[in-house]
């Protein structure tokens, strides 16, 4: 518990002071964010507006991290799992491809950063990596980082393995390379007005953070009743989910209407890596759809938008992702983004009371 608390305390008092110096650093570089002439024109007003605060969420996520392995190592003797290095990496490896394009956008000053295909190929090769390291990097509890598989709960329903081990491996990093596009992606649409992607990612990180904290408490050889979880170091993974969801929560002081910065795609790219390496870590990637409503809904928006018109020629929102439909509906901006965090919250609970409930049910307790 003092390992969690140290990690909440450092990762919050990282983002807090972090986040202004950065703010200062971007205002003196003039790294400003470039608003796209498509969008609602009341946006236009944030041009300019300090961009890459994601640089603060990714350091404060993994020095909040590291305070709580080095007090664990020091107090305990513990030392730090593969399975928090290797989420860990799929955060900063996506943060990273996040910053280049980021980066890219300020020096060109304009709203286009990579192109789709760099974008695709430094995803796929990033999440490659994380696929082939989670499935056969030896780790101190004798469990895989990842299952070779397709999981709603801990079981997976479909086994990549009966394919032989080559195939199976190959199918898995093509499962993985999946997940962490679509999840970075959804996360990257949601982030369109202040405090959006913020507020929603510090709510489904906090249900990651319960979910990885109960199959800690039911891990197998744990010796608790009830149904055991084969997880690789899910303490580990707590952690880590919940110095994400407090840099988010201290993030959102800054980045709240009006915003005084962005997070641009170094903090979005991120966050959604993250997101997709718990859920490949928990395994729970399927429950993952619910637990990250919000973003799913954002992203096939978007989708649905994009593949109606191509037939149609006609829009089923006024404007995609679906939070700008609601603005030019004349909802106000706050409203919109209150709002989206309530039906996230009602996405993570209903996937927490999933969870439970198959837990309860896998230990004979709702017989």
């Amino acid at each position: 518990m003092i390992a969690l608390i140290v990690g909440i305390v450092v990762s919050l008092v990282v983002t807090i002071v972090g986040t202004p110096l950065l703010i200062r650093l971007v205002h003196r570089l003039h790294y400003g964010q470039y608003i796209r002439q498509d969008g609602p024109q009341t946006h236009l007003i944030k041009r300019g507006t300090p961009t890459m605060g994601g640089v603060v969420i990714n350091l404060a996520v993994v020095v909040g991290w590291a305070a709580s392995a080095l007090y664990r190592y020091l107090s305990m003797g513990r030392t730090p799992s593969w399975s928090a290095f290797l989420v860990l990496f799929a955060m900063l490896s996506m943060g990273l491809l996040g910053f280049i394009d980021d980066f890219a956008k300020v020096r060109k000053k304009q709203n286009l950063g990579l192109s789709v295909h760099a974008k695709l190929i430094g995803q796929i090769i990033f999440a490659s990596i994380y696929a082939l390291l989670a499935l056969l990097l030896p780790t101190q509890s004798g469990i895989a980082s990842a299952q070779a598989g397709m999981s709603f709960i801990e079981r997976p329903f479909l086994d990549f393995s009966v394919l032989g081990k080559f195939a199976g491996i190959v199918v898995f990093i093509i499962w993985v390379n999946f997940l962490i596009a679509a999840w970075s992606n959804a996360v990257n649409l949601t982030d369109g007005l202040d405090g959006l992607a913020t507020g929603s990612s510090m709510i489904a990180f906090a249900g990651y953070a319960l979910i990885a904290f109960w199959e800690s408490y039911h891990v197998r050889g744990g010796g608790h009743f009830g149904f055991s979880y084969a997880v690789s170091d899910p303490l580990d993974l707590t952690i880590i989910a919940v110095c994400a969801a407090v840099v988010c929560f201290g993030f959102l002081w800054f980045n709240s209407n009006p915003a005084q910065v962005f997070m641009g795609d170094t903090g979005s790219l991120a966050l959604g890596g993250l997101f997709a390496a718990l859920s490949i870590a928990t395994h729970t990637e399927f429950l993952a759809v619910i637990l990250g409503g919000l973003f799913v809904l954002e992203a096939a928006s978007d989708v649905i938008q994009v593949g109606f018109f191509k037939l149609t020629h006609k829009r089923v929102f006024k404007m995609a992702p679906i939070h700008h439909h609601f603005e030019l509906l004349g909802w106000t901006e706050t409203k919109v983004v209150v709002r989206f965090w309530m039906i996230e919250l009602m996405f993570v609970l209903s996937a927490l009371m999933i969870f439970y409930a198959d837990w309860a049910g896998r230990s004979g307790l709702l017989i």
